[in-house]
């Protein structure tokens, strides 16, 4: 291959939004008393605001989650549609994220981490636009879709992106914001539900989106992704801003440099070689991908789906007050996890959220084989119910504690840069996969036996226990780069 042939073969993979030398620009029109140095001082970007700007893609996310549950009556009475179509545009957000997430690895390679966020906001926009000025089920299908891919896009490239910008001593608490943010985005559909009908929310579900394209502007693309780009000045001066210009990041920036040559010594360019490799090797890619799927087969999206008829049975008769109380309990108790992931590190925030999301479940499970066996009339039965509320909230807290946040902070830490995109792809379409299933059957099971289906909720957290006890490492205090190397 000629210089030539590689010059245009990098010049595909330049950033989308190549304003990560935005500083330079100011320094060249600037006059020769300001100079460049003062410049970058003066327009140091902060790490907190470049993750309080991606964060928006989540709440996205989760106001996308969070739409249809205060919706479904309005929308079925005004469309006429059967329960069976609204529940087709319920899980159409998940298909669409499947195939979100296939394309997000591959995106986020070619055109950069907020290049990719720039792509998903575009058809969640349109998507929502879709949905309010919906007639018919066509319009409001096709706006799910448009959301789903949106949204699938978004769960791999904000957390890869926070990790990749983030000190390693606050990577855990700012890459958690990505959870905290998909809660905040659920509670925020409950909450306004109440107040406004649904073309209303969904003119509201624009604006998260709306206010991230401009904000893209005005944060540095991730320098880690630069440096494998092979853009060396960009990547040296968007690490200096993001870690402020007094700072010295020379060993930061000699460790990135170090890891990406060893990196490219090691790559097979061969799609299927990589494939194979990451599928049977059973190190960081398999813990990242293992992590994500044992947090939809925990149950976590089949126990919200039944929450309303456990509150009921409990004595609880409005679904929305305790629809809205289980998301104010997620939002506290995923912003109690980025407080303590950086603290009390990740692996010992999994065990005990997958054990105490165990202890849940079993209490669940055993009050509706009791209810099975015991008289409606009996006072037995009603605190039967109460346990049974008991339990569900219990798991949700648990969940919210580490299950929820952590498999992606961990995915985004681990996957080698070298694969990140095919191995985050994968990762991601698997967690899409699986949520996907596990609300499809739902009803299914608990029609069959509500105490069995929560019986293999329950054995499924189990062995996530086991899972991290043996396999998954602690990254906490560790940089990116040192932990990529244990897994060589």
């Amino acid at each position: 291959m000629s210089f030539r042939d590689e010059e245009e073969g990098r010049d595909l993979r330049k950033p989308f939004l190549h304003t990560g030398s935005w500083y330079r620009m100011g320094s060249r029109q600037s006059s020769s008393v300001m100079s460049s140095a003062q410049i970058i001082r003066d327009n140091s970007v902060s790490v907190f605001l470049c993750v309080l700007i991606v964060a928006l893609g989540p709440i996205q996310f989760g106001f996308t989650c969070g739409y249809s549950s205060p919706t479904q009556s309005a929308i079925i009475r005004d469309l006429g549609l059967s329960l069976s179509e609204f529940s087709i545009f319920g899980s159409l957000s998940n298909v669409g994220a499947m195939v979100g997430a296939i394309a997000s690895g591959q995106i986020a390679e070619y055109i950069g981490r907020k290049g990719s966020l720039m792509i998903a906001s575009i058809p969640n926009i349109i998507g929502w636009l879709a949905i309010s000025f919906a007639k018919d089920s066509s319009f409001l299908f096709m706006g799910r879709l448009l959301e789903g891919f949106g949204v699938g896009v978004i769960s791999y490239t904000v957390p890869v992106y926070i990790a990749e910008i983030s000190p390693q001593n606050m990577r855990g608490g700012l890459g958690s914001v990505n959870q905290l943010s998909v809660t905040l985005g659920i509670l925020l559909a409950y909450v306004l539900g109440l107040f406004v009908n649904w073309r209303v929310l969904a003119v509201l579900g624009i604006l998260p989106c709306t206010i991230l394209i401009p904000g893209l502007f005005f944060i540095p693309e991730s320098p880690r992704w630069l440096a494998k780009m092979g853009m060396t000045e960009d990547f040296e001066a968007s690490l200096q801003v993001l870690r402020g210009f007094d700072t010295d990041i020379s060993v930061e920036v000699n460790e990135i440099k170090i890891c990406g040559i060893n990196k490219q010594e090691n790559y097979n360019p061969v799609f299927r070689s990589q494939t194979k490799k990451i599928l049977v090797s059973f190190d960081g890619r398999m813990v990242g991908i293992g992590l994500l799927v044992l947090q939809q087969l925990s149950g976590i999206n089949a126990v919200l789906f039944y929450a309303s008829n456990i509150f009921e049975a409990a004595g609880i008769s409005s679904s929305n007050i305790a629809t809205v109380g289980l998301g104010v309990i997620q939002v506290i108790a995923t912003g109690v996890t980025t407080w303590l992931v950086d603290k009390a590190g990740r692996r010992l925030l999994l065990i005990v959220s997958s054990s105490g999301m165990t202890l849940s479940l079993l209490l669940v499970s055993v009050a509706f084989y009791l209810k099975d066996v015991t008289s409606e009339d009996s006072r037995f039965y009603s605190i039967l119910g109460i346990l049974s509320l008991v339990g569900v909230v219990a798991m949700v807290i648990t969940f919210s504690l580490g299950v929820g946040a952590i498999p992606w902070v961990i995915m985004s830490e681990i996957l080698p840069v070298n694969i990140k995109g095919l191995a985050g792809s994968i990762a991601t379409l698997a967690n899409w996969l699986v949520s996907w299933g596990i609300t499809m059957t739902a009803n299914l099971l608990l029609s069959w036996s509500k105490g069995g289906t929560f019986t293999i909720y329950t054995m499924t957290t189990a062995f996530t226990i086991v899972f991290v006890t043996l396999w998954v490492p602690e990254t906490k205090g560790r940089t990116l780069e040192e932990i990529q190397r244990s897994f060589r």
